[in-house]
């Protein structure tokens, strides 16, 4: 129990990386040119199925939804580490603190949740394609997108709300990339035992239970490719869900190293390390990933960039007239 005398915390010190000494420059710069391509690669993926007419499938609409996820986490954790490496330290509200945890982890849970959605939506396409734009219509596809970001951004209260009524009374200094639960729980001075439980025991089915079912209709995905009996046919099936195999993989991949391997015997750069490929390289990898490896969003890329180029040029033209006039 901490003593009348205790003062309440109001502010964290985030401290980044805070050894870098004269690398700090040479990161902050590389680390926002990830953060500058993440924001434009998502965003362009986006705009792309927002304009084209060819990409407006519901694989595509759910994709739509992933880079929200990826931007919203970029943006919240991001801009907060980089001032954290460039000044040596950056400091955070308590209120500010909170709500990062917050949109972290609920955004975490959408994904765990999209990426399950999506896993069924290729299901549909490949063993029930007959029937796949009958089940899979406008009203269905909504209702797929909206109940992951209701899921994600109202479960994980099970867990901030608490936190945000744990008492922290003196060390205010958080030697980590962002305000994580772990971190957190670590500087209070209220008893968080319970808490550690009670988070353990209901993030498990929350990553759990959707990476079963993505696991489920991986093996009826197979199964049915595995029949068709030209290689071509296999092949061009399988590319039609490989870039969300991968995404998968890279997603839980980082979760399971921070989150679901025990804490005792992970160095403290460890953590912050598999921290970034969740917070920083992922998000960026998520539409490199569907760029390379999917061919309608090639040709709209290549689209979308000659009538940006064609826009420029006759820009370009414009000025010189009108400076003569």
């Amino acid at each position: 129990m901490p003593s009348m005398n205790q003062t309440r915390v109001t502010e964290f010190i985030l401290m980044g990386f805070g050894n870098l000494h004269n690398f700090g420059v040479v990161v902050f710069i590389l680390f926002l040119i990830i953060f500058i391509l993440t924001i434009l690669g998502n965003f362009m993926l986006i705009v792309l199925v927002s304009v084209n007419t060819k990409l407006q499938s519901p694989m595509y609409y759910f994709l739509c939804h992933l880079s929200a996820t990826d931007l919203v986490i970029s943006t919240n954790i991001v801009p907060n580490m980089l001032g954290a490496i460039l000044f040596g330290e950056k400091k955070m509200t308590y209120i500010d603190c909170i709500a990062q945890l917050y949109f972290f982890s609920g955004t975490t849970f959408t994904e765990c949740f999209l990426l399950s959605v999506m896993s069924y939506d290729r299901y549909l396409a490949i063993c029930n394609p007959l029937r796949y734009s009958s089940i899979m219509d406008l009203r269905y596809k909504v209702f797929l997108s909206v109940w992951p970001w209701l899921l994600g951004l109202t479960l994980n209260l099970a867990g901030v709300l608490p936190i945000s009524s744990f008492n922290f009374c003196h060390d205010n200094v958080i030697d980590h990339v962002f305000c994580d639960i772990y971190p957190l729980q670590k500087l209070s001075c209220s008893d968080t035992s319970v808490l550690e439980l009670k988070v353990f025991l209901f993030s498990m089915p929350i990553f759990i239970l959707p990476c079963g079912l993505i696991i489920v209709t991986y093996v009826y995905i197979f199964h049915t490719i595995f029949k068709i009996p030209s290689t071509t046919g296999k092949q061009k099936t399988f590319s039609t869900c490989s870039s969300h195999l991968i995404v998968v993989c890279t997603f839980y991949g980082t979760l399971i190293a921070k989150y679901m391997i025990p804490s005792v015997g992970h160095s403290l750069i460890i953590n912050k390390n598999v921290s970034l490929l969740h917070t920083l390289l992922t998000p960026l990898l998520n539409p490199i990933i569907y760029s390379f490896r999917n061919q309608d969003i090639k040709i709209a890329s290549g689209k979308l960039f000659s009538h940006l180029k064609a826009i420029c040029k006759n820009l370009a033209n414009f000025v010189p007239k009108n400076l003569n006039v």
